[in-house]
């Protein structure tokens, strides 16, 4: 089949089975294309809840499946891809971060989204990448052990410097294995160029940075500068979007090596044979995960 056609009958079954396609903003442009929402994880989860539809399929990786499991759980959330994992997400588990509380038993628990959903039962309250700073900000504590994402936590810290931090070794593998050398060579190459970059880049490399922000924070500021060139410091996916969205300027990738294979192993056809009922993985969650990770969501839209 060609691409075209697979798209045309992933259109077709999505209509007839009752289906919403949700996709990550680092999934490829083919699924991009057949999606009913794209976007932040998070965002994604919000939108599956306003839906009317019955069966929700999320092109992304495990844990934003089981967030929008948490937030639907009257749905049948699959996942479209079972291999696709999340390494930060499973780098700390229940039990570990249970231990590391009674180590600092007054410190406030602030899980990244990027974590399980039975890890987020024993937080305190769950941060997207885009709302970390505010919630952090905002919490009554002035002691916060942040995980499981050290870069961002970090990042978060140093504006924060009223409040103490704790952080674990704990990251996505992708984005902190660039460094600075990369920043230095990509705005030599591309002296113009507005650098814009994930705060799960390393510190040395926000450092340097024009714009600080989320995935689609990066991907918004792009879209409304002024500026012509812009060198995108997060998965490379995101520099093939804004190239599509933006013909009259120029992206360019911090590192060639900003690829996670994870996001990259969702197929069209892998959407194809969810559609059809005979791919990927149905997310369940017993009720007492959900609703213990459900309250360290709620939490967070408490706090704004």
């Amino acid at each position: 089949m060609a691409l075209k056609d697979v798209q045309q009958e992933i259109l077709r079954l999505k209509k007839e089975n009752d289906i919403c396609i949700l996709a990550h903003c680092y999934q490829s442009p083919e699924i991009l294309e057949v999606a009913d929402y794209t976007g932040d994880s998070f965002g994604l989860a919000v939108e599956a809840a306003k839906v009317e539809n019955k069966t929700v399929i999320m092109c992304g990786v495990r844990f934003m499946a089981e967030t929008v499991k948490i937030l639907s759980p009257e749905k049948t959330v699959i996942l479209s891809n079972a291999d696709a994992g999340c390494p930060m997400a499973e780098m700390m588990d229940k039990d570990v971060i249970s231990e590391v509380k009674k180590q600092y038993p007054d410190y406030t628990v602030v899980a990244y989204v990027n974590t399980t959903s039975e890890l987020k039962t024993v937080c305190d309250v769950c941060v997207t990448s885009s709302c970390a700073l505010k919630i952090c900000k905002k919490l009554y504590t002035d002691k916060i052990l942040f995980i499981p994402d050290r870069n961002l936590g970090e990042w978060i810290a140093k504006q924060l410097p009223e409040k103490e931090f704790k952080l674990l070794s704990g990251g996505c593998p992708t984005h902190a294995k660039i460094g600075s050398e990369a920043v230095v060579a990509a705005k030599k190459k591309h002296p113009n160029a507005l650098f814009l970059v994930h705060p799960e880049c390393v510190a040395e490399v926000v450092e340097l940075a024009d714009y600080v922000g989320s995935t689609t924070g990066i991907m918004d500021f792009a879209r409304k500068s002024e500026a012509k060139e812009f060198i995108i410091g997060t998965e490379n996916s995101i520099v093939t979007h804004l190239q599509l969205e933006c013909p009259d300027k120029r992206f360019y990738p911090l590192s060639k090596n900003l690829i996670c294979s994870n996001m990259k192993a969702t197929t069209l056809v892998d959407v194809l044979n969810c559609c059809k009922g005979t791919g990927g993985e149905i997310i369940e969650l017993d009720e007492e995960t959900r609703l213990g990770a459900k309250r360290c969501i709620d939490k967070m839209i408490e706090l704004g």
